[in-house]
């Protein structure tokens, strides 16, 4: 995009016309979506939703994750919008690239988590890791975060050349003019951005089939408190999958095209391809608070009120009374 590359010594010039047309729209959009959505949630966690418990730990982290991305969204919606030309500065184009890049991760991190949590308290309700505390949680969710940011730390030794600013290189080869660190950072680049999808994606299939398999193996008489937990965890699957999986797909069929491709013009449609999927992604900022919509009742009741809906409080209440006698594995995060 705005660059070029050497391909059996043959030039390749990429204009990004659609990118350019298509990208700071969306990116404005998922903007304020994401912080509208996102800060409201974290205003809840914080002044409405209490007592926390650990798996509250969980969705405040993704909350904050989500709306850190979120804080980036606007400058790349200027670099699309000035016809792909950064004109902030190498230092903050690796400081933007790494938030987009370590909280994209940690909120695939934290999805994982989360569906983790849900298949503890399902099919091993009684195991240790259900009681931890508040503060071991935070420490795990440190944890998470720490591995994320070693993760994608390597993008501040990345160089941008012709006003560029990308942290990916998938339709172009390295050039012997760049070297051998930043060679090195792009291909870790990479995997890092397909490690992100797949063990979550793996994790997280690996719960919900687990977590259906549990529920219709038993014959329990609260059909509701069923339909509920199987809910939940399908709608984390459904957003996670419709955010990553095309960007990952995309970059899969990169890969394998690019080992034999000579065409410029196919080129430049496969680079387009995976730059309007990969900002899908942040899509996942925006839906996020659906997550947390359908884990708390305090947040449903605190979202329903804001928007003048009933609240359905003695239903609701009715059916927590329920939760709280019945199965504990299956009650609210």
């Amino acid at each position: 995009i705005n660059n070029s590359s050497t391909y059996l010594n043959m030039q390749c010039h990429f204009n990004g016309t659609l990118l350019i047309s298509m990208l700071p729209p969306l990116l404005v959009t998922e903007f304020i979506l994401g912080v509208l959505g996102n800060g409201l949630a974290l205003w809840i966690f914080c002044f409405h939703l209490k007592p926390w418990k650990s798996s509250t730990v969980l969705l405040f982290n993704l909350a904050v994750a989500d709306f850190l991305l979120n804080m980036a969204l606007p400058f790349r919606a200027s670099y699309y919008k000035s016809g792909i030309s950064w004109k902030f500065g190498d230092t903050f184009c690796n400081i933007c690239l790494f938030m987009l890049a370590m909280n994209r991760s940690g909120s695939a991190f934290f999805l994982m988590a989360i569906a983790v949590d849900r298949y503890m308290r399902v099919v091993h309700p009684h195991h240790l890791i259900n009681s931890l505390s508040v503060s071991k949680a935070a420490f795990g969710a440190l944890a998470l975060w720490l591995i994320t940011i070693s993760m994608t730390a390597h993008i501040f030794r990345l160089s941008h050349t012709n006003s560029t600013c990308e942290s990916f290189s998938v339709s172009v080869n390295i050039t012997d003019s760049q070297s051998q660190s930043q060679s090195q950072s792009l291909s870790w680049h990479n995997f890092e951005f397909l490690f992100s999808f797949y063990v979550p994606l793996f994790v997280i299939l690996y719960c919900t089939v687990n977590i259906i398999s549990h529920l219709k193996g038993r014959q329990l008489a609260q059909q509701a408190k069923i339909k509920k937990a199987l809910f939940f965890i399908t709608v984390v699957v459904v957003l996670f999958s419709i955010c990553y999986f095309p960007s990952n797909i995309t970059h899969l069929v990169i890969w394998i095209k690019m080992q034999s491709t000579k065409d410029c013009t196919e080129r430049e449609e496969l680079n387009t391809a995976f730059f309007i999927t990969i900002t899908l992604t942040y899509l996942n900022s925006v839906l996020d608070p659906v997550v947390y919509y359908f884990s708390s009742s305090v947040f449903k009741n605190f979202c329903r009120k804001a928007l003048h809906l009933a609240q359905g409080s003695t239903a609701e209440s009715t059916e927590k009374k329920t939760r709280e006698t019945g199965s504990q594995s299956i009650s609210q995060l």
